[in-house]
């Protein structure tokens, strides 16, 4: 038997041994949450906290000594570390850099404008005679060729003034070959039949035959050509557009009733900033990119407008300038036009005279096809260097206003003709006007 100091023992063993349920969890609750004090220190040591302050953990003898906290880098790896975020730094703030360089130049300095558009020429067709259309022969959008007849005016009023001139021609040829016959026979009397006053009548009733035969040769070369002219031509190749006339309409002469666009006259007008004129020069390589279409029309750079409107200079009131107020810390770059002649156009792209084109000019060296990003490089440092330095034009991009000297050019001004005698028009009519018959 145990005595009850042993049995005392036992129980108070046996409960430090298998403490119960809810003692276990607050001692558990305790060990989890230690104080902070209690917790630097533990950090310290290298061990962690328990409830107990005063009990320590047994230490193993054979466990090895612990190394450095793995969370903590050494010196030459921090050293790489803030090296590598520098470099970092500084290649994004190069890359920035050099990105708003290259936006500036793009939408600054570098030769391209989406103010573009196609032109072409268009032939306002009018007749040169009046008359009542009595045909016709296009409908609208047709492709005609030079001297397609567009329309006819009644030649009915036209055919008669043609016979009628005729009539008029024989007359006047009839009429001088008789006078010329009788001034060629008096010519040839004696002085006892004729006297030299008679001769001369006789020699100027056949020039004045001649004139009136002359003008009758005229009168009716206008008539054949004015019935011609009742067949209304087109004057170029290309496609008739907008027709609204119908039979039975009245054409007036000079009056436009027709149009026609001249199929062999399209070019590209690009509207391009002051700021950008630098870097325009005759016989660049453009590209235009119309829009709905993937592939640009090519051409090259043919002239450069010399002149737009100033609205500073229309007379005002009493013959005043008007002059338009203007912000001086806001100031609008004008548009000089460049005329692009066109070379060539992709299959399956029509051209339209007023479609919206986006040009870019590409320089004279540009080639066709290949190189075009070694190309892209050039052209871009190239620019960096005018946005630091400023542009640069070349000296024969755009030929200079006059001669090599520099002087304006002026027309010769035309000189009046003087008037002729009547002995000038008719010269040896009547050379002996004044002199005694013979004897």
């Amino acid at each position: 038997m145990q005595s009850p100091d042993s049995l005392s023992h036992d129980r108070t063993m046996s409960s430090v041994a298998e403490p119960c349920p809810g003692a276990a969890e607050r001692s558990v609750l305790h060990v989890a949450a230690p104080a902070p004090g209690e917790e630097a220190g533990a950090a310290l040591e290298g061990r962690s906290p328990i409830a107990n302050p005063s009990e320590r953990l047994p230490v193993d003898p054979k466990s090895p000594l612990k190394g450095p906290a793995p969370g903590r880098p050494g010196p030459m790896a921090r050293f790489a570390r803030e090296t590598l975020k520098t470099a970092a730094t500084l290649f994004i703030l190069l890359l920035a850099v050099l990105a708003a360089l290259v936006i500036w130049d793009a939408y600054v300095t570098a030769p391209w404008t989406r103010d573009g558009s196609i032109r072409v020429q268009v032939a306002s067709v009018a007749p040169q005679v009046s008359g009542q259309i009595t045909e016709v022969r296009v409908v609208d959008n047709q492709y005609v060729h030079q001297g397609d007849v567009l329309y006819v005016i009644d030649p009915f009023d036209f055919q008669v003034a043609l016979d009628t001139d005729k009539a008029q021609l024989r007359e006047k040829a009839a009429d001088l070959q008789v006078k010329r016959m009788q001034a060629e026979r008096r010519q040839h009397l004696s002085d006892l039949a004729t006297t030299s006053e008679e001769q001369q009548l006789y020699v100027g009733n056949a020039t004045q035959a001649q004139a009136a035969f002359d003008a009758a040769q005229q009168q009716l070369a206008q008539a054949d050509i004015n019935l011609e002219r009742t067949q209304v031509r087109s004057p170029v190749n290309g496609h008739v557009t907008n027709l609204l006339m119908r039979v039975g309409d009245y054409a007036h002469a000079g009056t436009n009733n027709i149009s026609v666009i001249d199929a062999d006259s399209y070019w590209i007008d690009g509207y391009f900033e002051e700021t950008k004129m630098a870097h325009v020069c005759i016989g660049d390589r453009a590209e235009a990119a119309l829009m709905g279409y993937r592939d640009p029309i090519v051409g090259r750079v043919q002239t450069v407008t010399r002149g737009i409107s100033v609205s500073n200079a229309a007379p005002s009131t009493q013959g005043l300038p008007s002059v338009d107020p203007i912000y001086t810390w806001v100031r609008l770059a004008q548009r000089v036009p460049v005329r692009i002649r066109i070379t060539d156009v992709p299959a399956g792209i029509p051209l339209v005279s007023g479609m919206t084109a986006t040009v870019t000019l590409r320089g004279a060296e540009a080639e066709e096809s290949g190189g075009w990003l070694r190309q892209r490089f050039t052209s871009l440092a190239d620019h960096l260097v005018d946005i630091v330095h400023g542009p640069q034009p070349s000296p024969s991009c755009v030929p200079r206003i006059g001669d090599e000297n520099g002087a304006t050019v002026t027309l010769p001004t035309p000189k009046p003709i003087a008037p002729l005698s009547p002995a000038e028009i008719n010269p040896g009519l009547a050379p002996d006007m004044n002199k005694p018959p013979r004897q």
